[in-house]
C-alpha cells in the first residue's frame, strides 16, 4: 500500500472515530434527560401517593370544606395522567392546578386550629413542602440536560449525526409566567 493508500487509510479513520464520538456523546445527553425525567417521576409518584393521606386528614377536620379537598383530588389525577403518559407539556398545567388547589388548602387549614396542630397534617404537609422544592429543583435539572441535548443536536457536525440517526428534540417543561406567581391568599380570602 502506497503512502497515500496509508494517508487516506487514517482520514477515514479518523473520521470514523470522530463520528462514533459523536454519536456516544448524544446517546449519553439523551439518556440524561431520561434520568432527570425519571427523577421528576419518582418524586412526582411520591406526592401522588401523599396526597390522599393529606386529604384524608383534612376531611377529619374539615367537613364542609369538601370543595377544596376535590379540587385538589382532581389536580392529583391530572398530573398523574400528565406523568403516565410522559406529557412534559400537559404537566405544566396539572401541576399549577395542583400548586394553586394545596395553596387553598393550606390556607383553609388556617381556620381550622385543631387541624393545623394536628401532627399528622404538620407531617404531611412538611412531607409535599419538601417534595414540591424537591421536584422544582429537579425541573431545574432536566431543563439544563434537555436544553443540552437540544443545543448539541443543532450544532453543525452533530446534526448531521443526529438528524441521520433520529435524535429529535425533547420538550423543556416550562411554567408560564401566570402560573409561576405566587398564590394570592389575599384575593382567595378577599
Amino acid at each position: 500500500m502506497s503512502v497515500t493508500g496509508f494517508i487516506i487509510l487514517g482520514l477515514v479513520a479518523i473520521a470514523v472515530v470522530y463520528l462514533v464520538t459523536i454519536y456516544n456523546n448524544l446517546v449519553q445527553l439523551k439518556h440524561n434527560v431520561a434520568k432527570a425525567w425519571s427523577n421528576i417521576d419518582v418524586l412526582l409518584k411520591q406526592r401522588h401517593d401523599e396526597l390522599p393521606k393529606l386529604v384524608e386528614t383534612c376531611k377529619q377536620y374539615m367537613g364542609y370544606e369538601q370543595q377544596t379537598l376535590e379540587k385538589v383530588m382532581q389536580a392529583r389525577a391530572a398530573v398523574f395522567s400528565a406523568r403516565e403518559r410522559g406529557d412534559v407539556k400537559a404537566l405544566g398545567p396539572a401541576e399549577q392546578e395542583l400548586r394553586i388547589g394545596l395553596g387553598n388548602l393550606f390556607a383553609v387549614a388556617e381556620n381550622y386550629p385543631d387541624l393545623k396542630a394536628s401532627d399528622s397534617f404538620q407531617h404531611l404537609q412538611g412531607r409535599i413542602t419538601g417534595l414540591e422544592n424537591a421536584i422544582a429543583d429537579r425541573r431545574e435539572f432536566y431543563n439544563e440536560s434537555v436544553n443540552s441535548l437540544n443545543v448539541r443536536i443543532e450544532q453543525f457536525p452533530d446534526v448531521i449525526v443526529a438528524r441521520n440517526l433520529g435524535f429529535k428534540p425533547a420538550d423543556l417543561l416550562v411554567f408560564s409566567d401566570e402560573e409561576k406567581q405566587d398564590v394570592d391568599l389575599k384575593a382567595l380570602f378577599g
